[in-house]
């Protein structure tokens, strides 16, 4: 898939395809705490969502969806991951200044690294896309949706996949 940012007509982007692995990752949550996408495999799906920044508009708007439907989202076979280039300390005051209560990822330094892993750093704003893949247990892609800096996400459309998948 071939994404053009509708907002940036400059800015080619690859992401990773469904099928294939998702690339491992270790990143600290808002509380400093380490957290490795492989340590889900082989006991939950994983919807890894990837936002752009921290206190704007569109993003509160979508990080307050997720949180609204958190427990569809969220279960025994599913686990919730948000990631933006912010630090870890930005992180921390959004989600507790949004009474975000799931883990939200600093993919600060190197700066957008897993973002680039995953096909979706947009380089010329230095932040991720509007992208979410789900993962499954045994760690590959099983679907995504790739936005550009402008465009909302539906949730609706994570909780169907999230089914189709086994992880509700």
């Amino acid at each position: 898939m071939n994404v053009q940012p509708k907002n940036d007509a400059t800015t080619t982007v690859e992401p990773i395809a469904v099928g294939e692995p998702a690339p491992d990752f270790e990143l600290k949550d808002q509380h400093g705490q380490a957290v490795r996408l492989s340590s889900f495999r082989g006991s939950k799906a994983v919807l890894l969502v990837f936002y752009p920044s921290a206190f704007t508009g569109i993003c509160g708007g979508e990080l307050h969806a997720l949180q609204d439907r958190r427990d569809e989202i969220v279960t025994d076979g599913a686990e919730l991951l948000v990631v933006s280039a912010d630090s870890k300390y930005s992180q921390r005051v959004f989600a507790e200044r949004e009474g975000f209560t799931y883990p939200m990822l600093s993919d600060f330094w190197p700066h957008g690294g897993v973002a680039a892993a995953y096909g979706v750093l947009h380089a010329g704003a230095g932040t991720a896309l509007r992208a979410t893949f789900l993962i499954d247990r045994e760690g590959v892609v099983r679907w995504s949706v790739v936005n550009g800096l402008g465009d909302a996400r539906e949730v609706d459309d994570y909780v169907k996949a999230l089914d189709a998948v086994g992880g509700i």
